[in-house]
């Protein structure tokens, strides 16, 4: 552990220095790290041991993920609405291809941690097409209103900057993808070779992943650019 606190302290003297700001923010994200996961651990043996309690633990996490997506988004409850919308499309949509197609068994030891992994995709992909779209809005509300002027509704006179915010929110899914191996080593992969798996094991297991995180967060991103471009196009967002 004392590595740990090592690495939290480099990370907030190099944003102490660096003028970021995010000192506080870098501790207090370890330290949140470190209860969550010891309190995730015991709650993760309780479901494995009554599979019954993983629907309400998975919505749990729904809520919780949708909360954290809002909040950086902004614009209140309807928003919250709207990234829990995204959120359950992108993970539900992907793992019910992946248990539909018998990839993995209908089971809560397999099923909660991939669909776990999911959620987290899809909160993060909804969280930055959404961040990015009212960013173009704010910026380029001059064409917003030009072509509102010309008679477009609210929807298609925010489309472009939709479909720009969805793209880039991918970004970090699709480099992933796209450098597996050469750039980066997945925890699945990592985790699967240390408990004792082959690499043609673990490569498929995390080929799994990887492609059911693309496919969720890319249908959390066009859900939520999509579910908010219409409420944008109706005013101007307050600048965050």
């Amino acid at each position: 552990m004392w590595v740990v606190a090592v690495l939290t302290a480099l990370a907030a003297v190099t944003a102490r220095v660096s003028g970021t700001r995010q000192e506080r923010a870098a501790g207090w994200a370890v330290l949140r790290a470190v209860v969550q996961l010891a309190g995730v651990g015991l709650v993760i043996a309780t479901v494995l041991r009554t599979p019954g309690l993983a629907p309400l633990y998975l919505a749990l996490m729904i809520a919780v993920a949708a909360w954290t997506s809002s909040r950086r988004v902004g614009g209140g409850r309807a928003v919250l609405a709207v990234c829990a919308a995204a959120i359950v499309a992108g993970a539900g949509t992907a793992v019910g291809a992946v248990l539909a197609g018998g990839a993995l068994p209908l089971q809560a030891r397999t099923a909660v941690p991939f669909a776990a992994q999911l959620i987290g995709g899809s909160m993060t992909a909804t969280t930055l097409a959404g961040q990015r779209l009212v960013d173009d809005v704010v910026a380029g509300w001059d064409l917003v209103e030009g072509r509102l002027a010309l008679g477009a509704t609210p929807y298609r006179a925010v489309r472009p900057m939709a479909r720009t915010a969805a793209a880039r929110a991918l970004t970090p899914a699709l480099d992933q993808t796209r450098n597996v191996g050469l750039v980066v080593l997945p925890g699945a992969y990592v985790g699967l070779l240390l408990a004792g798996a082959s690499p043609v094991q673990a490569g498929q297991v995390q080929l799994l992943v990887l492609a059911g995180l693309l496919a969720a967060e890319t249908v959390s991103a066009a859900v939520v650019t999509r579910l908010l471009a219409a409420r944008l196009g109706t005013r101007r967002p307050e600048t965050r």
